[in-house]
């Protein structure tokens, strides 16, 4: 991508310029001009494109990383892990601006994800069961690639949607996409620290025991275990270092 002036972001300094930043880049992501595993432009290239400063960019990336949607590997630059989906799954990546925006994103899928569970637990098929059972298990594989935990999170969540027997869950979920699984800084992190094993195995367990709930067919136990997943999902996401 080039530079363009016709892409420059005026208007106040500060975090107004960071979010419309953020929001000129999701979109580049979302209409396929970055896609997957492409590598974002360089902080000088983005100076000239948007005409905003180091600090406006460097703070708009951190964002990015913050929400799941790049990840940035030192001395190499940042890359894109996923697109997020059409519509709404764009308006909540925006939104990812605070610790309080991820928290009601959370809330809203607290709203949603728990009755889900049970309408799983109640009317999943054997296929389904099973399926979601190897999928919690392979997230235990899964300890040095943060794009693949990303997909295999979102795509264990979008099973439970589709196995609810109503079709609107899985419609719902299907349109947030990826960009609802939005990962807290340590999760971005070297896979090879003590806090990040910790932390990885203790979600590996949650998403284990949303599985074995729904296979086994026990409504109050599947909603209570994902419950517990995305409270301790909020709690992960909004704890300061």
């Amino acid at each position: 991508m080039t530079g363009n002036s016709n892409d420059a972001l005026t208007g106040k300094p500060g975090s107004n310029l960071v979010q419309r930043l953020m929001d000129a880049l999701v979109e580049d992501i979302r209409t396929g001009l970055l896609m997957p595993g492409m590598k974002i432009p360089s902080e000088s290239a983005l100076i000239e494109r948007f005409g905003v400063s180091r600090t406006v960019v460097r703070e708009a990336v951190s964002r990015m990383q913050a929400a799941g949607l790049v990840e940035t590997h030192q001395g190499k630059g940042s890359f894109v892990l996923l697109g997020p989906a059409e519509g709404a799954g764009v308006a909540v990546l925006s939104a990812l601006d605070t610790p309080e925006d991820v928290a009601e994103l959370i809330g809203l899928r607290l709203g949603v994800e728990v009755e889900g569970a049970g309408l799983a637990a109640a009317n999943r098929s054997a296929e389904e069961s099973n399926g979601l059972v190897r999928a919690a298990a392979a997230m235990r594989s899964m300890t040095a690639q943060t794009k693949e935990l990303l997909e295999a999170d979102f795509d264990f969540h979008r099973r439970i949607a589709h196995a609810t027997g109503n079709r609107f869950y899985g419609e719902l979920i299907d349109s947030l996409g990826p960009a609802m699984i939005a990962y807290p800084a340590h999760r971005l992190g070297a896979p090879d620290t003590t806090a990040w094993a910790a932390s990885h195995g203790v979600i590996c367990l949650e998403h284990e025991a949303i599985a074995a709930a729904i296979a086994d067919g026990d409504v109050d136990s599947a909603r209570a275990a994902m419950r517990l997943h995305l409270s301790n999902s909020r709690n992960r996401l909004t704890r300061r270092s």
